[in-house]
């Protein structure tokens, strides 16, 4: 593979996909530039401009795709002219000499530049959504599979009523359905910058045409359909509007956010022992402490969120500077942040498909700790049995009360385990309710709806959503790059 074939950053050189770096490489660029001058003189062409002839066309056609050779050949007549679309002009019209003198008709630099960067925007979008549907796929199918396995719930990360594995789950899973609706609707909004002219007024193609507007406008619709997409932008200055840059890498942003938040519980859940990301038999989790399972997979996710998200200012203050019909300090985000925006969210994603293919989870851990505090959260279903077999229920809280202090010394002060039951089954004034006790504390009882709910979502919701991208769906294991 040349070095042109990638984009060239740390991200996407080690651990970015193969399609993703290529979108940004140098030749797709230079490549789709050609493709668009193309599709201009077709459609030029086709609309009676006799200056352009068949030879010309189909000399554009076959060499659109840049070779290294010219690459380096228009990096050096950069260094003379100082301009990179006139330099890569000179170098197409040495390659299709019959059409050297008719390429850029009409045209100015945004014409190659910006639609080439929408045409990117909207195909980084499909390699995203390909990704994001399998992580929403393999995660449901673990909500699935654990909606009827009770777990601790926690709030301020203090322990809570129950839930399950599954329903937990489904939490994460909703919240990437919401980052593939906002992707998607992104990307189908965007249209094409088309063809405008030095400051969006068409004034050239409307000199081409001889003051003919409605050829103008064929010749716009005609790019844009040749192109692939459904419509242009009815007005623009000489670039598109930077808030579509907003519009798109907002979405991405709000996918960092998601996988961050799921991260982070992961590797809590991780510390608890619960729950646990893949972990090789052969991997090492410190150089120091040999038994250590450091979470690092969830830590690089939440690395690669919180630097997607910091991107999303870059859109905002680059539109927010943009003078009159444009200006050129948006050239960082167009060659810095927008591929390292999409290289970032690429790399998050497969990630999120390597863990979410591998999770561990670890029932007699998770039963330990309902067992430890499920007592406390018993005991109102208690009270109320006592009250069922003619008890007074504010003696029996305040009884409940007095041996739940004792029992949380015991905990607390002691180390010792939770024995509020054992007190409770001591006490004679619960005899009423020994027999009763093993039901009262069963923790299938204090999880609710989950698995029901957990059970709707995933085959009504989820399958709803994923319904327009089941060719997209794979089976197939995704390696995490070291």
């Amino acid at each position: 593979m040349s070095k042109f074939d990638s984009y060239s950053s740390p991200l996407s050189s080690r651990y970015a996909s193969k399609e993703m770096s290529s979108l940004f490489s140098p030749r797709t660029r230079y490549s789709t530039w050609r493709k668009l001058w193309l599709n201009l003189a077709i459609a030029e062409k086709q609309l009676g401009l006799t200056a352009i002839t068949d030879e010309a066309i189909e000399q554009l056609r076959a060499n659109v795709i840049i070779s290294d050779e010219e690459i380096d050949a228009a990096t050096a007549q950069e260094k003379i002219v100082r301009h990179d679309v006139m330099s890569h002009v000179h170098v197409y019209g040495v390659a299709a000499p019959a059409a050297a003198g008719i390429i850029h008709l009409g045209a100015t630099s945004c014409f190659v530049t910006d639609n080439a960067d929408l045409i990117f925007l909207r195909d980084a979008c499909d390699l995203l959504v390909k990704k994001l549907v399998n992580v929403i796929d393999r995660l449901s199918a673990f909500a699935l599979e654990y909606k009827d396995m009770p777990v601790l719930g926690w709030t301020h990360f203090q322990p809570a009523q129950l839930t399950t594995v599954g329903k937990r789950a489904t939490l994460w899973v909703q919240e990437l359905l919401w980052d593939l609706r906002n992707i998607q609707r992104a990307r189908d909004d965007l249209g094409l910058r088309g063809v405008k002219g030095t400051t969006g007024t068409q004034a050239s193609f409307l000199a081409l045409f001889e003051g003919d507007h409605d050829k103008v406008e064929e010749l716009d619709q005609l790019v844009v359909e040749l192109l692939g997409f459904k419509y242009a932008y009815p007005v623009t200055g000489q670039t598109y509007s930077r808030k579509i840059d907003i519009d798109v890498l907002g979405p991405l942003a709000s996918l960092g956010a998601t996988a961050h938040k799921m991260a982070t519980d992961l590797r809590l859940l991780a510390n608890l022992k619960e729950v646990e990301e893949p972990f090789e038999s052969t991997q090492i989790g410190s150089s120091a402490m040999a038994y250590k399972r450091n979470p690092m997979r969830c830590e690089r996710v939440c690395s690669l969120a919180r630097h997607l998200t910091g991107l999303y200012q870059d859109t905002v203050q680059t539109a927010s500077v943009q003078w009159f019909e444009r200006t050129l300090d948006d050239s960082a985000i167009r060659r810095v942040t927008i591929p390292s925006a999409f290289l970032t969210a690429d790399i998050l994603l497969s990630t999120l498909l390597n863990i979410t293919s591998g999770l561990v989870v670890y029932p007699k851990v998770i039963e330990r700790r309902i067992n430890s505090e499920l007592p406390f959260m018993a005991t109102e279903n208690i009270i109320m049995a006592m009250v069922q077999k003619g008890q007074s229920r504010q003696e029996c809280h305040e009884k409940i009360r007095v041996l739940s202090h004792q029992a949380a010394r015991v905990v607390k002060e002691e180390g010792g385990d939770n024995d509020l039951i054992d007190r409770i089954k001591r006490d004679a004034y619960f005899a009423p309710v020994w027999d009763e006790l093993d039901k009262l504390l069963d923790p299938s009882t204090f999880i609710g709806r989950a698995p029901q709910q957990t059970e709707k979502f995933v085959k009504v919701t989820v399958a709803t959503a994923l319904a327009p991208f089941k060719t997209y769906l794979t089976t197939e294991k995704v390696e995490l790059s070291v």
